[in-house]
């Protein structure tokens, strides 16, 4: 008998529905500039919040984004449904970046980018 283990990767879950792909390469840069993986998850559900409550919940490092089209929202686990730490609807490439960058500050845990 062979036991099979699932690992999951410390990496920050991107989960999205059809994003608008500049947006999603800037947060993928702004999470790559501090130096964290990510790992991005197309979603069914085209609710932003929901997607990003799921994400950081199933992420190992407790934190996650969603995104759908031009919204975007950073969720940490354990913080309720719908208390997004940030929101953004039609970020500029700057907030793109920052978002991404405060994905992986809230990961270690240090002060946040403005956005």
């Amino acid at each position: 008998m062979i036991n099979i283990m699932v690992i999951n990767k410390p990496t920050i879950l991107l989960y999205a529905f059809n994003p608008d792909k500049s947006i999603l390469n800037e947060i993928c840069a702004g999470i790559e500039e501090e130096g964290l993986l990510y790992e991005l998850q197309y979603a069914e559900s085209s609710d932003v919040h929901d997607i990003s409550y799921e994400a950081a919940n199933a992420s190992v490092l407790g934190v996650g984004l969603g995104i759908v089209q031009s919204k975007v929202s950073l969720q940490i686990a354990n913080i309720p449904k719908h208390k997004d730490v940030f929101y953004i609807e039609d970020p500029n490439k700057e907030q793109c970046r920052n978002l991404g960058s405060n994905a992986a500050r809230a990961v270690k845990r240090i002060p946040f980018k403005k956005v």
